[in-house]
């Protein structure tokens, strides 16, 4: 590899923030066009050959992820171009990979729906389009790449993908972008109400807009509302500005009435890139349960893709300490019920691996035989010490009978001095 080509899959800046950056603006920025292409820069793309990677794309893994996209839809390819270009030599139906390519601009000068998409973000951060942004949720998927991992596991519109952790709700809104059912579950009140908020709120924007200005001018109002689509959207609007009063020390009003506006423009957005694109949502499900427990058909999902808990390197009930209590929880006596939470020094270990052992046996009797099950995990520290923890979730897989396909290194940020690198485990059922 040249020195040049090292310049765009290193990690020298934070250009992605894979945990969500913290959003700076105000009010004015929702007047801006976020959508606009400039016709000088379509042209340009439009004009070039093989298959061009977004201009975001800096990682090892993210390469990685590319080439594995591309050979999921049976293409054979060379690079060129200092790892910037894809010349594809083998043919293939142009519309689909149009549709559903994650890490691509372009396909021999035909863009991409994924770079409309992305232009359509209320935010300063790279990936945080759409609805994607709601809430700054500690450890929450990079959608650029959720998106990749579910044309790498070949999962086909119409089909079903299972996320047993939903947390924010990421793979959720992914897959309802690409017309993949999709059936979410999490303990969590917050994750719960967050994953449906981002993946239902628009089919209620008119209702949305109309009680807006009397939530605006009284929050307390919020209670009064019929329709749990609408409330559940001012609800979370509510904890994002709970969240950035307690994080960032901005006052509570502001925060408040700034969100609403952005959400709801977030919203305009998602139906027009609908419309635009003339996209066929996928039918989401989102459960607040515990995957321990749940009663799922046995070989009805097509494909899971998920994130369990990080044992202890994040306290999930901790860091969302503050919208739980404003929703009306204890977190002390929530704590219990928590994978990776529960527990005290070493015993918290082996009650983490024990319940993810019967998460993944649980996850194992819903997949279809011959589909995948892909999962991201990292190691964390204890005491000085760095516990194997992915490699405890290859072997307890692999013991149930799950086949380990593909193990890629991801770097991390926003959890240093616990985590610095992640692993994407994929997996598939013979």
């Amino acid at each position: 590899m040249t020195a040049k080509g090292r310049i765009n899959l290193t990690t020298s800046k934070m250009q992605l923030d894979l945990f969500g950056k913290e959003d700076q603006e105000s009010l004015h920025a929702l007047n801006r066009t976020k959508s606009s292409v400039k016709t000088k820069e379509l042209e340009s793309i439009k004009a070039k050959k093989g298959f061009s990677l977004l201009r975001n794309v800096q990682f090892i893994y993210e390469l990685a992820l590319a080439k594995k996209e591309l050979l999921s839809f049976g293409l054979d390819f060379h690079v060129t171009n200092d790892f910037r270009i894809f010349e594809v030599t083998s043919p293939r139906e142009s519309d689909v990979l149009r549709r559903r390519l994650a890490y691509f601009e372009s396909t021999n000068g035909v863009i991409t729906d994924y770079y409309y998409i992305i232009k359509y973000n209320q935010t300063t951060s790279v990936n945080q389009y759409l609805m994607h942004w709601v809430y700054p949720y500690k450890g929450k998927f990079h959608p650029q790449m959720i998106r990749a991992l579910l044309n790498i596991m070949q999962i086909k519109e119409g089909e079903t993908v299972l996320d047993p952790f939903v947390g924010s709700g990421t793979a959720a809104l992914e897959c309802q972008l690409l017309g993949i059912n999709f059936i979410g579950v999490d303990i969590s009140p917050l994750c719960y109400l967050l994953s449906r908020v981002k993946t239902e709120s628009m089919e209620v924007i008119s209702e949305i807009e109309k009680n807006k200005k009397d939530i605006l001018t009284d929050s307390r109002r919020i209670e009064k509302i019929k329709n749990e689509k609408v409330k559940n959207f001012f609800t979370i609007a509510q904890m994002v500005a709970h969240s950035d009063s307690s994080r960032r020390g901005r006052n509570f009003t502001f925060s408040f009435n700034t969100n609403v506006e952005k959400m709801i423009q977030s919203l305009r957005d998602y139906i027009e890139v609908k419309k635009k694109l003339g996209l066929n949502l996928g039918k989401t499900k989102i459960l607040k349960g515990d995957i321990r427990n749940l009663s799922l058909d046995t070989e009805s999902i097509d494909g899971i893709i998920t994130s369990p808990p990080y044992s202890i390197a994040l306290n999930y009930v901790a860091n969302d300490a503050h919208s739980l209590q404003a929703l009306g929880y204890d977190s002390r006596k929530i704590s219990d019920d928590f994978i990776g939470v529960r527990g005290t020094g070493l015993d918290k270990f082996k009650l983490y691996d024990n319940d993810m052992e019967i998460a993944y046996k649980q996850m194992y009797s819903a997949l279809k035989k011959g589909k995948y099950c892909t999962v991201i995990i990292g190691n964390v520290t204890f005491q000085g010490e760095e516990i194997d923890t992915t490699q405890i979730a290859i072997d307890t897989c692999v013991k149930i009978g799950f086949k380990l396909v593909s193990k890629i290194e991801k770097i991390i940020f926003g959890l240093y001095n616990v985590m610095q690198k992640e692993y994407i485990l994929i997996f598939k059922k013979d």
